[in-house]
């Protein structure tokens, strides 16, 4: 796994989530989970460049060529995370949090989630 040197914009974040939902695809199957304003050789354009960020790997081995996602999602978001974390939080995780569910609230199912990682982390944090 190459290391991830450069955020995705947010039109490749788009692209990743098609990639990573569907798994490898051409351009004309990417270019079908987009909406009719979105043309074509835009988002071919966009795969160029994600390949030579080191985003997607692109395989010539057929007449249409596959584009691969070369990192996990969870990846990609942990790095987006991190980045943000340090960039706009100052490195504090609770104000992250506290940011993102006042923002945007959580349902009932993702608090449940929620409170069992905090669980699960405080346990942690007790052994250690």
């Amino acid at each position: 796994m190459t290391p991830i040197v450069r955020k995705p914009t947010p039109a490749e974040l788009t692209i990743l989530s098609v990639l990573w939902e569907r798994g490898p695809s051409t351009v004309r199957q990417i270019h079908e989970s987009f909406d009719d304003s979105t043309g074509y050789t835009t988002i071919l354009k966009t795969l160029q460049i994600m390949s030579a960020k080191g985003l997607v790997r692109r395989d010539e081995s057929q007449r249409a060529h596959v584009y691969h996602a070369l990192h996990p999602q969870e990846e990609i978001q942990s790095h987006l995370v991190v980045n943000l974390l340090d960039g706009a939080f100052g490195g504090s995780a609770a104000k992250l949090v506290m940011q993102a569910l006042s923002t945007r609230p959580a349902s009932s199912a993702e608090l449940d989630e929620i409170r069992g990682l905090l669980e699960n982390l405080q346990e942690r944090a007790d052994v250690g």
